[in-house]
């Protein structure tokens, strides 16, 4: 059982065109290419977007042991 011989590459090749006919293939790898770019182009886009994400001013860091005041809340000492 050793590799494939031109003969065999040949058959390989009559058989696939038989199936997808001779313009379905360059119609099927224009396809798989325009996804590639779609992908590359969503993958670029996700990057542009976290780099650019402002922070929320609002959020407040907190750390155990501090006291966090809210503006909202009002208290009344008894």
């Amino acid at each position: 059982m050793g590799s494939f011989s031109i003969w065999h590459w040949l058959i390989v090749l009559v058989v696939v065109l038989l199936l997808f006919g001779r313009g379905k293939i360059p119609e099927l790898m224009g396809d798989m290419a325009k996804g590639i770019k779609s992908f590359k182009k969503g993958m670029s886009d996700d990057d542009t977007v976290d780099d650019t994400r402002s922070v929320d001013p609002r959020t407040v860091e907190h750390r155990p042991g501090e006291t966090v005041v809210t503006p909202d809340r009002t208290t009344t000492k008894p």
